[in-house]
Formats: C-alpha cells, sequence, structure tokens
C-alpha cells in the first residue's frame, strides 16, 4: 500500500512538472523537451510501466544540461521514485538514478551505483560512461580510462564514448588527440540533436582556444550559438575568449548574458572577475558580494562554487585560513586535478609553499596543460625555492598556449 501511494504521489508530480514551460530564452522546442513530451505519451499510455519514467528521467537530466537548471535533476529524480514504485530494483531507473547522482555532483554514490550496474549487465556501454565521468571527477583517471576504453571496444566510434575519450586526452596533455575525437563526435550527430551539437561545438571552441588559435576558437563557437541558441555553455567560453584576448568589455556583456539564463554562482564569480578587469571596480565588488553569499548557501552539498570561493578568499577577500578549510573540506570529497589544485594555491596562500608545491606537482602529474594552473604553479615554485621549476612553468606558459583558463 505505501509503494501504491508513492508511485501516486510521484507520478501526479512527474506529470505538472513535465508540463513546465521552458525558459524564454530556449529554442523553441530542444530535444530534451521533445523527449520529455514523448515520455509524458508513454506514460499516459502506459502508466503502470517504469519505462515511461526511466524515458522522462533521463530526458529531464538532458534538459538540467540544455539549461543549466538544477531543478530538473530534482524532478528527474521524482521521476525515478515513480519508476521504481512501480517495479523495485529496475536498471533503467537505477541507470537514470546514477545520471542524476552525477548531475547533482554526488560522485562517490554515483560510482557506487554504477559498479553495482556494471556487475550486472558488465556489457551496457551506458554504465562504462556513468564510470567514466564519476572516476574522472573523483581523480581516478585510470580507471576511468579502462572504463572509457570498454566503451569504445564494446560499441567502437560511439558519440559518448568519443566525446569522454576527447577529455581524457585533454586531461592527459593531448589536445591534438582531443579534438580529433571531437571532431569525430560532431560529425556522428544527427541533425536533429541541437544541444548535443552545440555542446561538441563549444568543446572545441574550447580546445582551439587553449591552443591560442582564436578564430578557429570563434568559428566553432559562433557554430554553437548558431545551433543552439543563448547557449550557457558557448556563451561563457566565448566570454573567456574576449577575456585573453583583453576585450573585457565584451567578456562583461557574454558573462551578462549567460548569468541572465544561468544564474548560477559559479558563473556570478566569472563576472565578477571580467567586471574588474573592465575596471568596472564598484560592480565587481558587488558581484563578488552577491557570489559569496550565493556559493556560501550551497556550500555544505555536492553541487556547489566551493573552488571558486577558494580562489574568491585567496585572491580577492585576503581570507586565506578560510580558503585552506574549504579547500581541504573538498580535497577530502574529491582529488581531480583541479581541486588538487585549488588545495595547492590555498596552501601557498596561507605560507606553506612547500606543501603546496607538493600538492600542485601531483595535480599536474596527469599531464593536464593548463595555463592558470602554470602560472599558479610556477608563482608555487618560486616561494618554494624551486626556480628551476618555476622556470620550467613559464617556458610552458611561452608555448602554444595562451592566457585563457580553462574553468
Amino acid at each position: 500500500m505505501k509503494r501504491t501511494i508513492l508511485f501516486r504521489l510521484a507520478a501526479a508530480a512527474v506529470f505538472a512538472l513535465a508540463a513546465r514551460p521552458a525558459p524564454a530564452e530556449a529554442p523553441a522546442v530542444s530535444p530534451a523537451e521533445r523527449s520529455i513530451e514523448n515520455a509524458r505519451k508513454a506514460i499516459e499510455g502506459a502508466p503502470r510501466s517504469p519505462a515511461g519514467y526511466n524515458e522522462l528521467a533521463l530526458a529531464l537530466a538532458r534538459r538540467a544540461r540544455e539549461t543549466s537548471d538544477p531543478s530538473f535533476y530534482s524532478r528527474a529524480h521524482e521521476a525515478v521514485e515513480a519508476s521504481l514504485a512501480l517495479a523495485a530494483d529496475n536498471p533503467g531507473a537505477l541507470r537514470a538514478r546514477t545520471w542524476v547522482l552525477l548531475g547533482q555532483h554526488d560522485f562517490a554514490a554515483a560510482r557506487d551505483l554504477a559498479r553495482t550496474l556494471n556487475q550486472r549487465t558488465p556489457d551496457d556501454v551506458m554504465v562504462y560512461g556513468f564510470l567514466t565521468d564519476a572516476n574522472v571527477e573523483l581523480g581516478d583517471y585510470a580507471a576511468a580510462e579502462k572504463a572509457c576504453q570498454w566503451m569504445l571496444d564494446i560499441r567502437p566510434g560511439n558519440l559518448p564514448a568519443l566525446t569522454r575519450a576527447a577529455y581524457l586526452r585533454e586531461l592527459f596533455g593531448d589536445v591534438t588527440g582531443a579534438l580529433i575525437l571531437m571532431n569525430d563526435a560532431l560529425a556522428s550527430i544527427p541533425p536533429s540533436e541541437t544541444e548535443d551539437r552545440a555542446w561538441v561545438l563549444t568543446q572545441i571552441g574550447h580546445l582551439h582556444a587553449q591552443e591560442g588559435r582564436y578564430d578557429l576558437a570563434e568559428k566553432a563557437l559562433g557554430q554553437a550559438v548558431a545551433a543552439f541558441p543563448a547557449y550557457h555553455y558557448a556563451l561563457g567560453q566565448l566570454a573567456r575568449v574576449r577575456g585573453a584576448q583583453g576585450r573585457w568589455a565584451e567578456a562583461v556583456e557574454l558573462f551578462q548574458q549567460r548569468q541572465r539564463g544561468a544564474d548560477h554562482p559559479e558563473n556570478l564569480y566569472e563576472l565578477a572577475e571580467a567586471l574588474e578587469n573592465a575596471g568596472r571596480k564598484d560592480e565587481a565588488k558587488e558581484a563578488f558580494a552577491r557570489f559569496e553569499q550565493g556559493a556560501l548557501r550551497e556550500s555544505a552539498g555536492t553541487d556547489n562554487a566551493n573552488r571558486e570561493l577558494i580562489f574568491y578568499y585567496t585572491d580577492h577577500a585576503r581570507r586565506p585560513a578560510e580558503a585552506l578549510r574549504l579547500a581541504q573540506a573538498e580535497a577530502a570529497r574529491r582529488q581531480d586535478v583541479y581541486t588538487r589544485a585549488a588545495h595547492a594555491w590555498a596552501l601557498h596562500a596561507n605560507g606553506r609553499h612547500a606543501e603546496a608545491k607538493k600538492e600542485m606537482e601531483g595535480a599536474l602529474a596527469v599531464g593536464l596543460r593548463d595555463p592558470k594552473l602554470f602560472r599558479q604553479a610556477a608563482a608555487i615554485a618560486e616561494k618554494a625555492g624551486d626556480r628551476a621549476g618555476a622556470a620550467r612553468y613559464r617556458r610552458a606558459l611561452a608555448g602554444p598556449h595562451t592566457d585563457l583558463a580553462s574553468r
């Protein structure tokens, strides 16, 4: 009886959530919205089948990426619960739950569930994708590479595997290889999947920008916005390009446009920095204050802006002890390259230069060639008395890379 009541409550909520209107700036009907409508029809046609709810959960998770609205993950969670109320432990619901956990940045829980699913169905490509994502975010790059290779072995050339392999190539320092894989992925996307196309084009733009090829970056990012208007990922990446070019007024406009559609603390932090670089000090101060308030509200959760908050406390607010407290908490939760680098920078800000040097070296050992991290590594090495190391990082900066931070 309890399970039936749960199903009825969840089903009612899911129908209400699926019917909510799209944001004003979104395309008239996006790929995820089409999938949501198809799932709703499937539920209407077979209300006692979990399949429609699983389809709806995945569609809502896709909509979260399209819009950068995390509430869609909450709605997807409700669809998963409705499915499980109909059929406990059904694999489709558990796969959808894993995707939702990843979207909510609960990477450890997502990995645990993905491992369980992988043991049950060792040839499920989607599950290997989840394992890749979770292990990347937790900093276990060997396990991520192994899972991604399984994706390619089971189904050569599949789109999810190509994009994940490209990201791993970038992390390992092979931008050329990453570009090849992303272009292969782009060629495999059906014309109707406009958001997938925009996302891949945005990654291509990012990779070109990392190498200082701004003309190619702008071309790819322009195509991304044409495919999916006002796409928040593309707007953010184009703003970073403008900042790297010293065109801060344009960067501010682009970050503001993104902020209107994707109002999140981490996005507000980039806007505040752009305002400061554009010489708009009062506006920057106000934006930093709003950023701190928003970031602190979500700081205890898994989906947070703690890395940005660490850099705010080290570079702007001059509160190094608070930065280190946050960095240590994040490092206890995940050991990816960006979290370790933030931890290193917080150690450096607190005068613990030898520890900072060791942590930064560990972060960069994966192979990532990120200009922002190289600049920080050079500063840390200099303070730690390693002039040769500092010079090595500066030489890396003088190579084909630019003043563009990747995140």
